[in-house]
């Protein structure tokens, strides 16, 4: 009967199949059964070569990641944004504050991303100086167009909760080409808001990208597509990550992408609703 020892179990040493047995008749210390020395069966480690005393030390490996620990930190990362855009609506800081402190955000944003860091101090200092312009940004909206930010907040969790629930049930999963398109397209997105904002200061409105018209209607709708491809490839993401097996402090790296998704979602979202919004002035 096979032994539950897993020490015996895996050497094999003390296995039947180990043993032999001396022939009838045979002499004791007459070889090959005596005068020999002892030679421990093939594959066996011989006595006193223990494995815990010849073989250096080896640090345990790092957790792997866990869906949990992703959605720890992105509530950690999202609780850090909204508390910072609180105290910055409370405050009633100006967009000068706004504009230096989204600046800053977009730096810790750029390392974070190109880096693929999983600094917590990085990625927590991104979601400070994200959050305090996004709530300046909201309160002016919100003096304008009373009631503006509630709605840009639903629809932002409107928003995800559909982009979960179709990758959740397999409705659509990004593929290779549609991580590149995604890709592609966001660049191209941001080079236009570049370019548009630069054309600003030439011709009113400059291209006409964000000015409430029928272009500006689409390409804000475009953009809010956008942000929901995003969130796609942030979900794969997360996916793959746990299957592969990666440490515990890339959840933080996945809660980074799905903040910038959510920000992006947030903002395009409020200026869609802008254009629609009566001036309550």
């Amino acid at each position: 009967m096979a032994s539950r020892n897993p020490i015996i179990s895996r050497t094999g040493t003390f296995s039947r199949s180990t043993w032999t047995t001396p022939p009838p008749g045979a002499m004791y210390g007459t070889p090959p059964y005596g005068g020999q020395h002892y030679a421990p069966p093939y594959g066996a480690e011989p006595y006193g070569a223990h494995p815990y005393g010849a073989q250096p030390y080896a640090p345990p490996a790092a957790r792997p990641m866990t869906i949990d620990d992703v959605v720890v930190r992105g509530l950690t990362m999202l609780g850090t944004l909204v508390l910072s855009a609180a105290l910055a609506w409370y405050f009633n800081l100006g967009p000068g504050v706004a504009g230096l402190a989204a600046l800053v955000g977009l730096v810790l944003g750029l390392i974070v991303s190109f880096r693929q860091s999983t600094n917590p101090a990085l990625i927590l200092g991104y979601a400070v100086a994200y959050g305090v312009a996004i709530g300046v940004i909201s309160r002016v909206a919100d003096a304008i167009f009373h009631g503006i930010v509630v709605q840009a907040v639903l629809g932002t969790m409107v928003a995800f909760g559909g982009t979960l629930a179709v990758y959740a049930l397999r409705i659509f999963r990004p593929t290779p080409k549609f991580t590149k398109f995604v890709v592609a397209a966001g660049f191209a997105a941001v080079g236009l808001m570049l370019l548009n904002w630069i054309a600003g200061f030439f011709v009113d409105g400059g291209l006409g990208l964000r000015t409430d018209s029928p272009l500006g209607w689409i390409f804000s709708l475009l953009m809010i597509l956008l942000g929901c491809f995003f969130l796609l490839l942030d979900f794969a993401d997360i996916e793959q990550s746990v299957q592969m097996g990666l440490p515990e402090r890339y959840s933080w790296l996945m809660a980074f992408g799905l903040t910038l998704s959510l920000v992006w979602l947030y903002l395009e979202i409020l200026r869609f609703l802008q254009y629609f919004s009566g001036d309550n002035e």
